[in-house]
């Protein structure tokens, strides 16, 4: 078997890796022009906390998604390669002042080892006004340490990496792939000129403050979160821009609001300021297609994009889910 794959993101890495589980003979190749620092993926802060508007084709295939990708990461967190691949156990605090269903998450509650009510005196941890909050114990996936970590680990099972950018899925024609995986995340908008896909602008600062040790969460889209080497303070959601440059007044507006929670780091270096274009889509899009290609012949296409804003969270469960298309298509089971 000769299989491809557009895109070297958390996406793209986690679906090699579920591939060279299952076909561990097989040819895999990634074909990507950009890697580890320089994709979407690197700036996440990678906490495991879906967002409730997450959502696949049907509620209990999104839940698949989110179970199977939390196991991923909590084996990953038990293992001894835990430090390699930037993986740990983060505990943290969601804080809302205008309504008590901020706080919940029917994707986790169930499912992380501890997600409860806050206390009123857990309310006091932070300043601001808070009435209602949520403690949660969780993963935390660090992808500066993630990506370089999965790329060699797929390498050393046999796997390649090429470097190229892909415009249309033709200018892989000549490599005869007996499928094609499109986990081109923001790519795939003119790849498949889907105009479903959207970019949410986001922007973080990392500020070095060893003493946070837990994540916190306030309303307008304020949160904490420490990593491995840094502290991530965010942030912001921009609907359909596509500016990749670090705006002074979102940095201002983001350091105003988690100042306000924890003025402790008012005294924190600012290590880096980033931005990431997050490629959302209302229903992330994880199917098969059959695409006639510009010399005729037909390629098999599995898609895995559109995650949004939770590609680190929910990755590893798209991946199993499409490596799965792939196994029933394969076997004659499925119908394109």
């Amino acid at each position: 078997m000769h299989f491809g794959i557009v895109g070297s993101g958390v996406v793209g890495l986690t679906t090699a890796l579920e591939l060279q589980r299952h076909y561990p003979n097989a040819d895999i190749t990634i074909l990507a022009d950009r890697f580890n620092e320089d994709t979407t993926s690197a700036v996440a802060a990678g906490i495991f906390r879906p967002g409730t508007s997450f959502a696949g084709p049907t509620r209990e295939i999104t839940q698949q998604w989110v179970t199977d990708a939390f196991h991923y990461w909590d084996e990953i967190r038990r293992s001894s390669d835990a430090p390699l691949a930037g993986v740990c156990e983060l505990s943290g605090y969601i804080y809302s002042s205008t309504s008590p269903k901020i706080v919940r998450n029917h994707f986790i509650e169930q499912l992380l080892p501890v997600y409860r009510q806050a206390t009123e005196e857990e309310l006091k941890l932070c300043q601001g006004d808070w009435k209602y909050g949520s403690f949660f114990t969780t993963c935390l996936t660090e992808c500066r340490l993630f990506l370089p970590y999965a790329t060699k680990k797929f390498i050393a099972a046999g796997g390649q990496v090429t470097r190229q950018h892909v415009s249309s899925f033709s200018d892989v024609a000549e490599q005869n792939f007996d499928v094609l995986f499109n986990c081109s995340g923001l790519g795939a908008k003119e790849l498949c000129n889907d105009q479903q896909l959207v970019p949410l602008r986001g922007q973080v600062l990392k500020v070095r403050a060893p003493w946070v040790k837990l994540a916190f969460y306030g309303d307008y889209d304020t949160y904490i979160l420490p990593g491995f080497e840094t502290v991530t303070l965010g942030g912001c959601r921009q609907y359909d821009s596509y500016n990749l440059n670090v705006c002074k007044y979102d940095s201002m507006a983001i350091k105003e609001r988690c100042y306000s929670m924890l003025p402790s780091l008012k005294r924190a270096e600012v290590v880096r300021e980033c931005v990431g274009l997050r490629p959302h889509r209302a229903v992330v899009r994880v199917e098969s297609e059959f695409l006639r290609l510009a010399n005729g012949r037909m390629q098999k296409i599995i898609h895995n994009y559109g995650h949004g804003g939770y590609g680190v969270t929910t990755s590893p469960g798209t991946a199993k889910y499409a490596v799965k298309i792939v196994r029933d298509l394969l076997a004659g089971n499925s119908k394109l």
